[in-house]
Order: structure tokens, then C-alpha cells, then sequence
């Protein structure tokens, strides 16, 4: 009955180990577009933005395309004011934009946006705020609702943590160049990568994915996705994919995929930076990650059939299955940790395969396809000091091992079709107003556990003189205590 045990154990393990190494080389892919498409990608776009400055003056207001920015706020009394005055900021003909306000908040950011409403609408800027009574549906359910009185033909969104340019209008409409482009998005910035070893660590990882794998799919005619901020749709668009609906936590990488599988087009323009502000908290970077976590499971699970039923090339099928399920690494790295003891029991059972070899191979494949598509965009981003970012690796790597017990928690509620609420990552601006209280959970005592089990397999691994995985029980358990105990110190400060 054991051995039965010991057996099972190794087809679980060896399955996410074969799956942990298959998204490791898929790294390798979109580092191989990324690296074929970039110089005519960055070239095409300078192009555009060219035409588009030379034929600017030449506009007359009437002109001018009807946009509606929306902020979406759901109390966000810390960077309410900054990113509304960002907007009403924007270089372009005020009777020409309409920002739209859509707060949804019960704080004191309901008087922190009247005011500035009140007190933009009499410098003549166009700006109103547009209120429910009720949040249903979230994020999307306010969009949706908010459409009614949007005027623009197409609609800019910004979340309250993004500090756009003045400029930043005029830059990303000349990228709508043919009446098929549903959507321009921009690349995101950090406004505050350097405050702690977390945010560069998020740093480094948000930069992956906007400098390669969105130009990867962009420029390799593969499923993109809206990023849910910084980016402008075509409002035909929006309502001939289904317009925003509120079944999954991730509305944005819904109404993208509906979008293009309706035969329209996503663009990408990684020279438009758009900074934003990082979560400073490991609760608000565990929230953050568990949304998205979940709710892009909740979008596969709703259109993942659709996608393999629809006209897309079979590369990009395969692509959008690892696009969509990208959060499910966590849940095969969270397998390895599980089955890691009863692992080291049966390899000396093992007698025509290296114990080493066994656990290291899977994990070395694994981590270097994402460490060098890392490395690719820091080197592509800041020439000048790549190399000083790159010490940071390790401590997002560490992140990484550390948050796959949370995200499994979301994989798995959002596989169950376990319904939750839209809980937006707290944002502390310039100056932290108002603290927002951190909701308790179980999840950093598990996260200390997790990292004990973590030094019991490195010690089991021991026993069995085979010390070729210890390496990456250590980062196991690193990130474990890590996550675990400063969530544990927020949650009691």
C-alpha cells in the first residue's frame, strides 16, 4: 500500500514537473518573436507617431476625434486627486474630451472628486462624475453602466494608480490606423520600483511581461490582452464583443479575447509609458496577484473552448492556452512542494535514474526560459543599468515561490466556480491620507508552515544524499517565510 502511495506521488510530481518545464520553454518562444519583431515594430510605431506630429498642426479642433477618459475609483482617497488632475492635464481640445469620473466610492473620496469636478468644470474643462447606487458588477458593472453617458467615440481608462503624460492622447490615437483596431494599449512605468527589494522585484516582473511577451503577441499575431489601464478602446468595439461583463475578475482579458475572436484588432506601443504605483505591502501585492490570478482561470474557464473553436492559427490556440493559464504554474509549483518528501522516500527505488537529475532538470528549465526573458527586457529597458536591476532577480524569484500558495487558493476557487468580490489593491499616493484597513486571513500562517515543510524536504533530501534539489527547496522556503511572516506583521501592525 506503500509503495501504491509512493507510486501516485511520482505521476503527480513528474506531471508538473514535465508542465513546469513546457512553460519554461515557452520562454523561449516569445523571447524568439520578441527578438525577431522588435526593430520593426519600434520602427513602424516612430513612423506613425512622425506622420501623426507633422500633420497635427494641420487639425482644426472639429477634427479632432470625441474621447471620453474614464477613471474607474472605488475609494481611492489617496491618488483620486492625482490621477484626475493628470487627465484633465491631457494636451488635447477640451470640447473634444469628456473625462468621465466613474466613482464608485463610500469613503471621502465621493468629496475629493466633487470638488475637483466643481472646480475643473470652472476652468472649462469637460469632467463629471458618474455614480450608482449600488457596485454591483465591479469594475465592469461600473463601465457598463457609465457608457450610457459616455459621448466619445472612444474611451480612454485609467485606474487610479497611473500618472499618464500630458501628451498622452495624441500619441496613442495615430496607432488606430485602420477602423479593425479595437484597442491601443500602452506599456506600463513604476513610480516607485526603488522603495523596497518587493516593488523592484514587481519591477522587474511587470517589465517582462509589457517589454516581451506583449510584443511577442502583438507583433506574432497572437491573442493580446488589454491590461485594464492605460490603453484606449474603440467604444464599436467594446459593444460588438459583448461590451464588459462582471463574471470574471479580470474584465479586461474577457473583453480582449471576445474582441478578437470577433475579428478585431489589438495594438501594442511599448514607447508610450504610462508609470503607475506599485503595491508596498506583501497584502496589497497577495490581493493584486490573487485577482488576476483568479480571475484569468475564470476566463479560461469561460472562453478556452471558444478560443480552440475559433479562426485563429494553431500557434496562436496554443499560445492563448498558456496565456490564459499562465497563473496554473503556481499550482504545479505548489505540487512539487507537496509531493517533495514522499518524492525523497522513493528514490532510492529509482535505480536507473539520478535522484539529482530527477529534481533538478524540470526546475532548471523551468526557472531560466522566464530568468533570461527577465534579463532580456532590463537589458532592452535601462542599457545604463541593467545590471544593478538584475541583483534583484533573486528576490523576485523568491516572490514567485512564495505567492504560489495564494494563487493556487485562486486557481482553485475560480476552478470550483467559487464566486468572490472585486477587492481593489489599496494605492498609498504621495502621502498615505488614509490608511486602508488589511483584511485578515489564515493564509500567512499556512505560507510559515509551507516554509517548514519547505526545510523538512531539503532535510529528507539530505538524509538520501541527494543534495542536487536543496537549492530550490531553499528558495521554497525563503519565499514561504518571507510571504508568510511580513503578511503575518501588516495584518497585526
Amino acid at each position: 500500500m506503500l509503495d501504491l502511495f509512493l507510486w501516485v506521488c511520482l505521476f503527480f510530481y513528474a506531471a508538473a514537473s514535465i508542465a513546469l518545464m513546457v512553460y519554461g520553454l515557452n520562454a523561449y518562444v516569445l523571447l524568439s518573436l520578441f527578438l525577431r519583431r522588435i526593430g520593426p515594430t519600434r520602427r513602424a510605431q516612430a513612423a506613425r507617431e512622425k506622420a501623426a506630429a507633422a500633420g497635427e498642426k494641420a487639425l482644426s479642433d472639429g477634427e479632432h476625434p470625441l474621447i471620453t477618459t474614464q477613471i474607474p475609483l472605488y475609494n481611492e482617497f489617496n491618488v483620486a486627486e492625482r490621477i484626475i488632475r493628470a487627465v484633465a492635464a491631457f494636451d488635447y481640445p477640451q470640447g473634444r474630451h469628456q473625462i468621465q469620473v466613474v466613482d464608485d466610492s463610500t469613503d471621502e473620496t465621493r468629496e475629493v472628486v466633487d470638488r475637483l469636478v466643481a472646480e475643473l468644470s470652472e476652468r472649462g474643462i469637460w469632467i463629471e462624475a458618474a455614480r450608482r447606487p449600488t457596485r454591483e458588477g465591479y469594475k465592469a458593472g461600473a463601465l457598463d453602466e457609465a457608457m450610457d453617458t459616455a459621448e466619445g467615440t472612444y474611451l480612454a481608462i485609467f485606474d487610479s494608480d497611473f500618472v499618464p503624460q500630458a501628451d498622452f492622447l495624441k500619441r496613442m490615437m495615430p496607432h488606430f490606423h485602420h477602423d479593425r483596431v479595437a484597442l491601443v494599449q500602452a506599456r506600463w512605468g513604476h513610480l516607485n520600483a526603488e522603495t523596497s527589494p518587493m516593488t523592484m522585484a514587481q519591477s522587474i516582473g511587470i517589465d517582462g511581461h509589457f517589454v516581451v511577451e506583449q510584443v511577442a503577441r502583438s507583433e506574432g499575431d497572437l491573442f493580446l490582452n488589454f491590461n485594464g489601464t492605460a490603453g484606449i478602446w474603440r467604444r464599436e468595439a467594446i459593444a460588438d464583443g459583448g461590451g464588459w461583463q462582471a463574471d470574471t475578475l479580470t474584465e479586461d482579458l474577457d473583453l480582449s479575447y471576445r474582441c478578437q475572436m470577433r475579428g478585431w484588432e489589438l495594438e501594442y506601443v511599448i514607447d508610450v509609458v504610462v508609470p503607475a504605483e506599485l503595491p508596498e505591502t506583501y497584502a496589497g501585492f497577495k490581493q493584486q496577484q490573487f485577482r488576476w490570478a483568479k480571475g484569468s482561470t475564470q476566463t479560461a474557464r469561460k472562453l478556452l473552448s471558444r478560443v480552440m473553436r475559433s479562426d485563429a492559427s494553431k500557434h496562436a490556440k496554443w499560445q492563448a492556452i498558456f496565456h490564459l493559464l499562465h497563473y496554473c504554474v503556481h499550482l504545479m509549483m505548489l505540487t512539487l512542494v507537496v509531493f517533495s518528501i514522499p518524492m525523497s522516500f522513493l528514490l532510492p527505488q529509482l535505480k536507473i535514474l539520478s535522484g539529482s537529475a530527477l529534481f533538478l532538470t524540470p526546475l532548471i528549465v523551468a526557472a531560466c526560459g522566464p530568468s533570461i526573458l527577465y534579463f532580456v527586457s532590463q537589458r532592452f529597458l535601462y542599457p545604463q543599468k541593467w545590471k544593478s536591476r538584475l541583483l534583484w532577480l533573486p528576490a523576485l524569484i523568491a516572490l514567485g515561490f512564495g505567492m504560489c500558495l495564494s494563487n493556487t487558493r485562486a486557481i482553485l476557487e475560480a476552478v470550483r466556480g467559487k464566486k468572490s468580490g472585486f477587492v481593489r489593491t489599496p494605492k498609498k499616493g504621495a502621502t498615505e491620507a488614509v490608511r486602508y484597513q488589511i483584511k485578515k486571513d489564515w493564509l500567512p500562517a499556512a505560507e510559515i508552515i509551507a516554509g517548514f515543510y519547505c526545510i523538512a524536504a531539503m532535510a529528507s533530501l539530505a538524509y538520501q544524499n541527494e543534495w542536487g534539489g536543496l537549492l530550490f527547496f531553499l528558495c521554497y522556503s525563503i519565499g514561504f517565510f518571507t510571504i508568510g511572516l511580513c503578511s503575518w506583521q501588516e495584518q497585526t501592525a
